[in-house]
């Protein structure tokens, strides 16, 4: 995309604060990280000197902010089918389907949800960057469902800080081998790279803290007497493979999972049994509690009626 350098002049009022948290204060499409990077590459000047982020602004200071176009893109459009639950001129919020991978990465140069939205909104390849234009969050290739994803940096900005401040309610539906013993649960434990196998994670000292709720919805009796538990599962952190990690470590994984289950093939399963079925946020612009559901794709409701003798859990 091409395009010339957008300047903007700020002149101080009040002094007191970081440079760089004034700056982001001041400017409501940019955020402090790419306010934090403007620094870095001095953009960004006070009184015509290059200052660090740190710097604590005065009454009187003249700030000029370069902000350059966005960086042409290498992804590429492509008109691959979307399922959209809604959309305005601010976000746009997706069903995402089994299967496809969220932003382009490696080994997944097309084919990517971002890749489908950029040919929804040709206007996308300039909001957030160029490697994950309006990305907010992430589900993982296998899991299914509400996606939210900004087509503003305003937008954008909110969005993160929303997803930041645990201000945002996601709900998961589940299928767990076992029967899980409780009727509800929470799981708090750290999670981090697995030091054995550094594309997994796992539960260990030092991790980010990971807070996982869960609710039996039914215990379910598949062939040949194995049992399972249809679950409820709501995040109140958003750590990678969070719910396939603690369900495991639990001693209840995923059915399906290949990476978290144990050894061995998925037992049949077309995937890993795992739905974002709702999405709850403000409003970036309005405000407004907004609130988005995805149904149980079509594959997870056949294999969930192959499994026999379904009864609700006990009160």
């Amino acid at each position: 995309m091409a395009g010339s350098d957008d300047v903007k002049i700020l002149t101080v009022d009040a002094g007191g604060g970081r440079l760089d948290s004034y700056v982001a204060s001041q400017i409501n499409d940019i955020s402090r990280t790419v306010v934090q990077r403007l620094l870095a590459s001095g953009h960004i000047t006070v009184d015509g000197r290059a200052e660090s982020a740190s710097y604590q602004v005065r009454s009187g200071d003249r700030i000029t902010v370069v902000v350059p176009p966005p960086k042409p893109t290498h992804l590429c459009a492509e008109p691959l089918p979307l399922d959209i639950v809604y959309e305005d001129a601010h976000v746009l919020v997706v069903d995402k389907a089994p299967g496809m991978v969220v932003h382009p990465g490696a080994g997944h140069r097309s084919g990517t949800l971002v890749n489908a939205v950029m040919a929804h909104c040709p206007s996308l390849p300039g909001i957030g960057g160029e490697v994950r234009p309006g990305v907010v969050h992430r589900l993982d290739r296998d899991t299914s469902g509400v996606i939210v994803l900004a087509k503003t940096d305003q937008a954008l900005r909110d969005l993160q800080s929303q997803f930041r401040r645990r201000t945002v309610a996601k709900r998961y539906t589940a299928l767990a081998v076992g029967s899980v013993p409780q009727d509800e649960g929470i799981i708090e434990a750290p999670i981090g790279r697995d030091s054995r196998h550094r594309k997994r994670m796992a539960v260990r000292s030092g991790g980010r803290e990971a807070r996982t709720r869960w609710r039996v919805l039914a215990w379910l009796l598949g062939d040949h007497g194995r049992r399972y538990t249809l679950l409820d599962v709501g995040l109140d952190t958003g750590r990678t493979h969070q719910i396939r990690v603690h369900l495991a470590w639990m001693g209840y994984p995923l059915a399906g999972d290949g990476v978290y289950g144990p050894p061995g093939p998925a037992s049949g399963w077309p995937r890993q049994f795992l739905h974002a079925r709702e999405l709850e946020i403000n409003h970036p612009v309005s405000g407004e509690r907004c609130h988005f559901e995805a149904p149980l794709p079509r594959d997870l409701e056949i294999a969930l009626s192959l499994l026999a003798d379904g009864h609700p859990p006990v009160s």
